[in-house]
């Protein structure tokens, strides 16, 4: 089994490996081109993040600069912003809904290390894969830890760290994040 296969799998597997160097390179390459291009060269930006993300759905945008490890292994509908300095270490994938708001200097973390050390010393990580769904919205500085699930309509207050699955439609914070109560009717801002 290949590195990429274990990675993948959420398997533990050793990040170094040659392909998965690769990839992470020619990836960050993308990002690095997208960070300085944009606002200067809009339609060179535009190709160096459709390049970067060959599986995002239509009208996604993110703000300068944006980092993240593979691309290919994001998945977006339509509509995703993400607002300056998002990080997203995709290695387990990481899957987003249609209609997503990402605050400024937000990460996805789908990547982790053994609690071993002797494992640590190796190299080795694992990925386990995280899912955003629909109209969901993240404030500023939120931190989305590997494995878990948002559903859709929820919100993320800002600054929470979320290290376990949160339900759909409910507003969720803290360090780490847990849900505060439900989103209802009495929310609408709009008669």
């Amino acid at each position: 089994m290949t590195e990429r296969e274990k990675m993948v799998r959420g398997l533990l597997y050793w990040p170094g490996d040659g392909e998965l160097a690769e990839a992470r390179d020619r990836c960050k390459t993308l990002c690095q081109q997208f960070n300085q291009l944009v606002y200067r060269d809009m339609d060179a930006a535009c190709a160096a993040l459709n390049e970067a993300l060959p599986h995002a759905g239509q009208g996604f945008w993110m703000e300068p600069p944006f980092w993240c490890d593979y691309g290919w292994n994001i998945t977006a509908g339509k509509n995703l912003y993400m607002n300056h300095g998002c990080v997203i270490l995709d290695a387990g994938g990481v899957t987003f809904g249609d209609d997503v708001q990402v605050g400024p200097q937000c990460g996805f973390h789908t990547s982790g290390h053994p609690l071993d050390a002797e494992e640590r010393r190796q190299g080795l990580e694992f990925a386990k894969p995280i899912r955003v769904g629909s109209g969901v919205w993240f404030g500023a500085g939120c931190h989305v830890m590997p494995g878990v699930t948002i559903g859709d309509g929820a919100v993320i207050a800002a600054g929470s760290v979320v290290t376990h699955d949160i339900p759909a439609r409910v507003l969720a914070a803290g360090v780490p994040c847990r849900v505060l109560r439900p989103i209802t009717e009495t929310d609408r801002l709009c008669p």
